[in-house]
């Protein structure tokens, strides 16, 4: 079945498993941190590494903002990469199209590509990356540090990614039930999944922050409820739920907290802070709003009205794919 690796085979197989304990690794693998935190002098590079198969249409822009948003959700610039090239077939025309993606998507983000690996692997039947992404900060913001009382900020929000594969992935699907302007507004989602923007806003008043993916919303959230050992108690009114979302993620039968969520990004930070912030986010251009807030309690999980989440979803849109 397609998906992450259960939290219990994270921790039985891999997060024990690290080789040589290095006291320059402030934060390691674990459940939720997306990113590496290691001190070098007086700065903390952070290191993010994700895969990516799916969304054939925009693989390269995709893949780039995946990989940047979480060194953006720890408080650093992303500044470097690498990326791995694993194509189906001898096929210059997709390796093309690829790398002019990332080519694009790298400068509109100020990253440079610093090197990888290519290759061509017959018994793929589609393009696979894997993207490592670097960047440095003074203050390293981890998942984990949710604070019992913070307020949770979401921007942009639910299902931004998950919209803008629809609408290209599964074009053909969507067509007979939803309006071509529609489809090209969700579309032009993929064009807007950078929280670069919005990352250096929160990160001046945020305890942690986290960018969700795979599992959308709701693994976002319920990722940074266990890494904070809290409860997330949210108001599902709050999420930020665009027309096109509603739309096509209805016209495929998903729900739109449920599908991939890159674009968005979770914060906690004091409620005395969040005005200033939210102010700040609005002067930006991005939307924003404050979905719930953070308590204390004897199982770490999440609240979403009536609903209770304590362990991961399984990203909506993978059944889609199978």
């Amino acid at each position: 079945m397609i998906g992450k690796v259960s939290p219990e085979d994270l921790e039985k197989y891999v997060f024990h498993r690290t080789g040589k304990d290095r006291d320059s690794v402030l934060v390691g693998p674990a459940y939720g941190e997306d990113t590496a935190a290691i001190q070098i002098g007086d700065q903390v590079l952070v290191v993010n590494s994700d895969p990516i198969i799916f969304a054939a249409e925009g693989i390269g822009t995709l893949g780039i903002n995946i990989a940047s948003n979480d060194v953006a959700a720890s408080g650093a610039d992303p500044e470097w990469l690498t990326v791995t090239y694993l194509l189906p077939a001898e096929d210059g025309e997709v390796l093309d199209k690829i790398t002019d993606q990332i080519d694009r998507a790298s400068k509109k983000l100020d990253i440079s590509v610093v090197g990888g690996h290519s290759e061509f692997v017959p018994i793929l039947n589609r393009p696979f990356l894997g993207l490592t992404c670097f960047g440095t900060t003074e203050k390293f913001i981890s998942t984990g540090g949710g604070k019992p009382g913070d307020v949770i900020v979401l921007t942009k929000g639910a299902g931004v990614e998950g919209t803008g594969i629809i609408a290209t992935d599964f074009h053909d699907e969507v067509s007979d039930a939803v309006e071509g302007s529609v489809i090209s507004r969700g579309a032009e989602n993929l064009d807007r999944l950078s929280v670069i923007p919005e990352s250096t806003v929160l990160r001046k008043y945020a305890n942690s922050m986290h960018d969700p993916t795979e599992g959308g919303i709701v693994d976002g959230l319920l990722e940074l409820a266990v890494a904070s050992g809290l409860e997330l108690h949210v108001d599902r009114e709050k999420i930020i739920t665009s027309s096109e979302t509603e739309l096509l993620c209805g016209a495929m039968d998903v729900d739109p907290l449920k599908v991939f969520g890159s674009g968005a990004l979770v914060a906690t930070l004091p409620e005395e802070d969040a005005p200033r912030a939210m102010t700040e986010l609005e002067a930006k251009g991005v939307p924003a709003s404050v979905i719930g807030r953070c308590e204390s309690g004897e199982t770490p999980g999440l609240y979403i009205d009536d609903e209770v989440y304590r362990e991961p979803v399984r990203d909506q849109l993978y059944d889609l794919w199978e």
